[in-house]
């Protein structure tokens, strides 16, 4: 089973997304709290594997609720609740260390499946947002910066990190580029060693920032 944590001031969304994934028979919902300081406490009391953190929340915001939860519990993977108004912050939670971000307006099957590859670990997050972030918020330089970091990436890791650029699993990597899953996951694990990046969220912002098609 999947330990889900929810973290909102609005209860109204913490029941919503309540009653979406209780349909989900591998996910659990094990905490709901109104603020981030409730969301760190509940991660060490629950042995939560996703946090679904809303950025803005009176009492402990969400931003350094996923700095805490990523220092202090490593096991739990952090997805941001966000706005389309709100993309300096989604960019904070991801230096942060959080796996992706979801837009309130997410469909229940969306939902769901975001739940369940953020446990793995992967990635959830929309490309075209990801763009966005970069050309709002990075400075001019930044990609001269960046291709420099690839340089030291072997041909095949470049197609691995472009597949992760675009948001793909990591079976949807091994499906386009044929190899076995346990391939791909190995290569991911170098490739965020070789750049520095705690994640595969912040590798991609990487492969966008650098320009890599």
């Amino acid at each position: 089973m999947i330990r889900l944590l929810i973290a909102d001031d609005e209860a109204l969304m913490r029941a919503g997304i309540s009653m979406i994934v209780e349909h989900a028979p591998d996910i659990e919902v094990v905490a709901e709290v109104a603020d981030g300081r409730a969301a760190v406490a509940g991660c060490r009391e629950h042995r939560v594997d996703v946090a679904l953190l809303d950025i803005r929340m009176p009492g402990g915001d969400g931003l350094t609720a996923a700095a805490d939860i990523a220092r202090h519990h490593p096991a739990t993977n952090v997805v941001v609740l966000t706005t389309f108004g709100e993309d300096r912050y989604v960019a904070e939670a991801l230096r942060a260390g959080a796996v992706g971000f979801l837009l309130k307006d997410t469909g229940p099957a969306d939902l769901i499946q975001a739940i369940r590859v953020a446990a793995r670990g992967e990635s959830v997050l929309a490309p075209t947002i990801v763009r966005r972030l970069v050309d709002r918020y990075l400075a001019p330089d930044t990609a001269e910066i960046a291709g420099k970091r690839l340089e030291g990436l072997t041909d095949t890791e470049r197609d691995v990190l472009r597949a992760v650029a675009t948001g793909a699993s990591n079976a949807e990597i091994a499906a386009a580029l044929f190899m076995a899953a346990g391939t791909v996951k190995a290569h991911i694990s170098r490739i965020l060693t070789k750049l520095d990046c705690a994640n595969r969220v912040q590798a991609a912002i990487l492969a966008h920032e650098a320009g890599l098609r």
